[in-house]
Order: structure tokens, then sequence, then C-alpha cells
């Protein structure tokens, strides 16, 4: 410390840590790079080690052996010494990824424990010593922590990323065989049924469908008209005032070579201060692809890799709830690998968590997509994403139901994510399934004025296998809820109730039985109806009358969307959509199958395939580490 001691009479150390006055001695931090980082540690509520590592490129391992000369204690390698697994069980392995603290090994009556920065060891320090006896302190990386904790306790953390979600609550006791019954038990029931009185089933089949396509257009008027003054086309301005918190950005990869360059192209444009942003980058353990180009490209240290160990099963939710104990911010994001967001988004996000009711846990962002013009399905792809989330979702929210979640541009207060237990492993549909459970919970979602461009699946199969998990989640989310209606109705109430009912069941319903509807279209080409000879003309026309008036309000809401989206091009393409859901009815058919065959499969989205309007980036972009606050 005598060296430490005889630099103090600088002026230009004035104001400095010993942290920083270390770091200087050393010759891996100047005077002026110092003051910066004090000052935007400062600012900023957080440790001054953070910043430079942030945004200082300072190296992990500097940092740690100044802790360890500042506190005068030792540097452990983890990788020669690992800790005692017994001790970390009792600890929990969780707990020292979340904490940065690790037991590592008791010693001449002594518990020592490893942290990568020992002033975030106080606030436990009471409680450690009152269960481990007396307490000492030595330093390590974070990254080494981690990697110790991982490689020691890897199948516990698996264990519980597939776990989190009560089992009530989860779809991970979903019986297969029961549901293959229930199947093959009602196609054998309506085939009797058919046999038995085909005019009996040829009308209960059209009053069922007429019905719920009556009320699915009634809720979508409403939604309109509760949304008719939502402004979608301008981003508000955040608060430049607003002390930011610390955003952490989960995103899965899987098998996403191709979308690399882009994906770190767009994260480096994000408007948000560098120290407060902590971008976790998810692969899977056998995807050495995506790892090895990630092992390419020069990442900033606000970026870092997660891999997950197998477990079993394979799910995006399941690559979430392992992450999530490795973040570090007070505010979750979701991130999908293809998406654009807006450079400025974190900010907004910030202002509205900061004026916000409290009960409000997850905030909503508009997605859309960049490569609307490849194709036909990409054209009505995006028009029926501008319906969906410029009206149908903030009309939900203004009326007070339950908003299911889109799977990207989420961001949750994470203290609220953690105690929901993170998400359903298991279900295909994780962000909706979510959607239910925080409104069961009494929190809100609420939708902010800000938009996320993506790549519209423009592949006719992968279309169709991509929205038959959408829709099989649903059916399971359904199914797991409605497990005691009961209990539903009293968490949600009577209004939100009936919403999930219209949401979920209604929309399963309305594709399954559209089929039925479309044969009102043999009439405007001048052929008879084959079913009009077993309905009254009053009956009939009364059906008739109610699919097309809706098939035109239809119209008008997708046509008041792209206005909304500044899409007006597409008007034109509006008609073509009577091609296009039928695609829809498909998926939900092959869907309700896969929950009686393989109800936890995740169908992979191939991303890259049709790639946006715009040259691709070279595999390491220039990506900027100071800070912008």
């Amino acid at each position: 410390m005598s060296a430490l001691l005889s630099i103090q009479d600088n002026h230009d150390l004035d104001g400095l840590s010993y942290l920083s006055w270390i770091l200087i001695n050393d010759g891996v931090l100047t005077p002026k790079i110092a003051h910066q980082a004090e000052d935007t540690a400062a600012h900023s509520g957080l440790d001054v080690a953070h910043v430079l590592i942030s945004t200082c490129a300072i190296s992990p391992l500097s940092i740690a052996k100044a802790f360890a000369n500042l506190h005068q204690t030792f540097l452990v390698n983890l990788d020669e010494i690992p800790p005692d697994r017994k001790l970390l069980l009792e600890f929990g392995p969780a707990r020292a990824i979340s904490s940065g603290i690790l037991p590592w090994r008791k010693q001449g009556g002594s518990t020592f424990f490893v942290t990568d920065n020992p002033e975030n060891f106080a606030h436990c320090a009471d409680e450690m010593a009152r269960k481990f006896g007396t307490i000492k302190v030595a330093i390590s990386t974070r990254d080494d922590i981690n990697q110790s904790v991982t490689s020691l306790c890897g199948a516990q953390l698996a264990e519980r990323a597939e776990t989190r979600v009560a089992a009530d609550q989860s779809c991970r006791t979903w019986d297969s065989r029961k549901a293959m019954i229930a199947l093959f038990g009602f196609v054998i029931g309506f085939g009797f049924l058919a046999i038995w009185s085909p005019d009996t089933t040829i009308a209960i089949v059209f009053f069922l469908a007429t019905s719920v396509l009556l009320i699915n257009t009634a809720l979508k008027c409403a939604a309109a008209i509760a949304s008719r003054d939502v402004q979608n086309t301008h981003e508000a301005p955040p608060d430049a005032s607003l002390a930011l918190p610390r955003i952490s950005l989960l995103v899965p990869l899987f098998k996403e070579t191709e979308i690399a360059g882009h994906l770190l192209k767009r994260l480096g444009e994000i408007n948000y201060p560098r120290e407060l942003l902590d971008v976790c980058l998810i692969t899977e353990s056998d995807d050495l692809l995506t790892q090895s180009t990630l092992q390419r490209v020069s990442m900033p240290p606000w970026i870092r890799q997660i891999i997950v160990p197998q477990g079993t099963l394979r799910t995006k939710p399941r690559a979430l709830n392992y992450a999530l104990d490795f973040a570090h911010g007070s505010i979750i994001g979701i991130y999908d690998a293809e998406d654009a967001p807006a450079p400025n988004q974190l900010r907004i996000v910030a202002a509205h968590f900061a004026h916000c009711a409290s009960d409000v846990a997850c905030v909503q962002g508009i997605l859309d997509y960049y490569n609307d013009t490849r194709n036909w399905l990409t054209r009505c792809f995006t028009i029926e994403y501008a319906t969906w989330f410029r009206i149908v979702l903030p009309g939900l929210e203004r009326l007070g139901l339950v908003v299911p979640l889109g799977g990207t541009t989420l961001f949750f207060r994470r203290d609220l994510l953690e105690n929901l237990g993170g998400w359903d492993a298991h279900n295909v549909t994780e962000d909706a399934e979510l959607g239910v459970r925080l409104a069961r919970a009494g929190y809100r979602t609420e939708l902010i004025n800000t938009v996320t461009r993506e790549e519209a699946n423009g592949r006719f199969w992968p279309w169709v296998k991509q929205r038959s998990r959408w829709l099989k989640g649903y059916a399971i989310t359904y199914a797991v809820h409605m497990r005691s209606p009961r209990k539903l109705w009293q968490d949600l109430g009577p209004k939100r109730f009936f919403g999930v009912q219209l949401l979920f069941a209604g929309t399963l319903s309305q594709f399954v039985l559209a089929p039925a509807l479309w044969s009102f279209w043999l009439i405007p080409f001048g052929y008879d109806h084959p079913f009009l000879e077993i309905m009254s003309v009053e009956q009939f026309w009364t059906l008739a009358g109610i699919f097309f008036a809706s098939e035109v309000v239809n119209l008008i809401i997708a046509a008041t969307a792209l206005r909304k989206a500044q899409k007006t091009w597409l008007i034109k393409w509006l008609i073509t959509l009577q091609f296009y859901f039928p695609l829809a009815a498909i998926a939900a058919y092959k869907g309700l199958i896969e929950l009686a065959w393989k109800p936890f499969y995740w169908e992979k989205t191939a991303h890259g395939v049709l790639p946006p309007n715009e040259p691709t980036p070279p595999l390491q972009p220039p990506l900027r580490r100071a800070s912008d606050a």
C-alpha cells in the first residue's frame, strides 16, 4: 500500500476511490478515464468496478487483482482449486450465480467465500456469519465464478429452469395419453353423430361457427373502438432527466449463424448507456455452430454469451429461465435474434416504468416486419401483425382484459417476474401464457409506443409449423388455466375470465370451424350452397349475412391498422387474406393433433432465409463502447 500512498498528493487523483488509485498505480488506468468512470458511477448508482469493465474496457482480472490488493486478501483460481460442491449446494447454485458470491472452502474454522466485488458481500455478511460461522473473503472474476458453479451444478440449474413455475400453473404435468384418448373420443363421437343425423350435425357446426365468428368480430370491434385514440405512428420522447435503470436483454439463439451480423449491428445501435446495458446471448450447449459464430465476433463487455446445459427438453422459455439468474438488470427485456428495435426503445421503456402504476409488471412494444415486400405471405403476415399490435392488443389493454403477450419486445420488472416463477419451460407459447399468469397475480400489461421490426416468415410450410406451435400453445395454455375454472374466475374476475374464453377458446374454435363458413363464398360466384335445403331461408341468410358482414368489418379494421402503421400501400392486398387465413386452419388442426403426440415440441423458425432489404453487415461490426448517457 506504500506505493499507493505515495501518489495521494497528486491533484489528478483527488476524489477518486482507492480502487481507481490501485488501477492507476498498476498502469492499467489513466487519471482522466478514472474520473470519468467515477462520475458515471455516481450518476448511475453503479459501483465503479462495473463501470470500468463495461465502458472503459478494463479487464475483470485487473479489477479482481486490485480488489485483492485493496482488501488485503488473495486471488483464487477456481479452475485449479474448485469450490466444495456440498457447500455450494447448501448455499444454492442459483443464488451464487445471481449474487456473484460463491461459498468456496472451509478451512481452519473459517468459511471462505469468493466474490468478484467484496463491497457487494456486505449486504449478506451477517446472514452468512450466522449460517456458516467465521467468514473470510477471497477474490475471483464473475465469469470464473459462473463457470465454476455451472460446471459443478449444471444439472441442478437445468432442472430449476424447467420447473420454476408452480406445478398447478405449468403444463409440464400435461398427460398426452389422456389428450390422445379425448381426441379420438371426440372424432369418433362426431363421426357417429354425423352418420346418425347429418342434418343435425351440419346445423350444430354452422351455428357454433357463426356464433364464434360473431363473438370474435364483436371483440375486435370493441378493441378497435377502445384503441381509436391510441397513436402508434410516433414514439413519445423519453425524459432526459430520468435516472435510468439497468436493463438486461435476453436474446435466445439456436442455429442462428445467418442472423449474427445483423443482430450485433442492431444491438450496437441501441441508444442506452453501456454501463446500464446487459445483453445476454443465450445458446444451447450442443449448438456448436452458433457458439463458434459468436466466438469469431468481437463483442464488447456489455454483451456476453450464456450457454444452457442440456435437459429433458429444449424450448425458448427454458433458455430464458436459465439465463434469468445470470442477468444483472432490474428490468428484463426479451428480443429475438432477428429483431431490429428502435434505437431509443430502452429509454422509452425506462420512462414508462418510471411513471406507470406499481401494478404494471410488463410493457409490450409494437412488432412490425422489415421484409414485408418479399412475397405475398410476408405482406399478409404484416397486415395481420398490424391488426394485432395496432388495434387488438391496445384495445384489450384499454378494455381491462388479459393481454396475451408477444414473444419479443417484452420488458418486465425483474422482481415481479421472479416471484411468478419466470416462464413455463414446457409451454411452446410461453409469452401468451405468461400474460395470463401476470393477470391472475393481479398485475397489468401496458402497450408502449415503440416499434421493433423483425423478419416475417415467408415460406408456406415453415409458416404453418410456426403458427401450429402458437395455436398448440394457446390450446395447452387454455387447458392448464381452466383446470379450475372457479379459481380462474376468482383470480381474474368476471370480465377478464370471459375475456380469456374469447381470446383462447374463441381463437382456436374460429380456426377449427372456419372451413364450414368459407362455403358461403360459393354464393357470390353463382353456386348454390350445398346446405341450403336443410335450413330455412331465414336461417340460411341470417348466417350468411353474419359471415359477410364480419368479413367487411375485419377488412375495415385491418385497413385502419395499416393506416396507423403507415403502410397503406398494403390495403390493396386485404382481399387476398381470404386465401391466407385457411393456412391458419391447417396449422390449428396440426397443433391440436400434436397436443396428443408431441405437446412440448418446439418448431424452430429459421431466420435469415428472407433477409431484410438492407446490405448484410460484416461479421465484426463496429460496436460503441463509450457511455452515451
